[in-house]
């Protein structure tokens, strides 16, 4: 398991932790528009799903800017952003800084995609931080839990494994 903690604290994670090779499991979160999106809705490309507890905070913010500078340079690569946050405030947050190379998806709802991949944090409601790169075959390729869910991501990583796919 991921071991998450906030803020040093230990929480309970919800799900199982992938592995590199695994078969991405299905999700359903919703866009902004609260349209459902599926891993299908991406079939074809590689994805590279940033997850990030919520889009307000300093680390979050700075996850989903980092990978929106990189999403244009990366070719067949979707960058799916998915936290627990509304649809609404995802989509006003976006606007307001300008984010528009990155699909920001909200796992409020039902929690399947926190679930299915192991991030959901049971006493918060919220998604643990985490990076998945899956190809364009489903299978995952990349997997980094950021056990302490106030610390940043190892950016680089994630970007060469998705460069490493294409």
């Amino acid at each position: 398991m991921a071991n998450f903690t906030w803020q040093g604290n230990p929480v309970t994670q919800i799900g199982t932790d992938l592995r590199v090779g695994d078969t991405a499991p299905k999700f359903t979160v919703l866009a902004n528009d609260l349209s459902p999106v599926t891993l299908t809705d991406s079939k074809g490309k590689v994805r590279l799903i940033s997850v990030i507890p919520s889009i307000d905070t300093p680390v979050c913010d700075a996850q989903t800017r980092r990978f929106n500078e990189e999403a244009s340079k990366l070719g067949n690569v979707q960058v799916l952003t998915i936290s627990a946050d509304l649809p609404f405030a995802q989509g006003n947050w976006c606007a307001a800084n300008g984010i528009d190379n990155v699909q920001t998806l909200s796992d409020h709802r039902d929690l399947s995609f926190g679930e299915a991949y192991g991030v959901a944090i049971q006493e918060l409601r919220l998604l643990g931080r985490a990076i998945f790169v899956v190809d364009t075959n489903d299978k995952v390729t990349y997997v980094e839990y950021v056990n302490e869910s106030t610390d940043h991501p190892n950016y680089e990583a994630a970007l060469d494994a998705a460069r490493a796919v294409l």
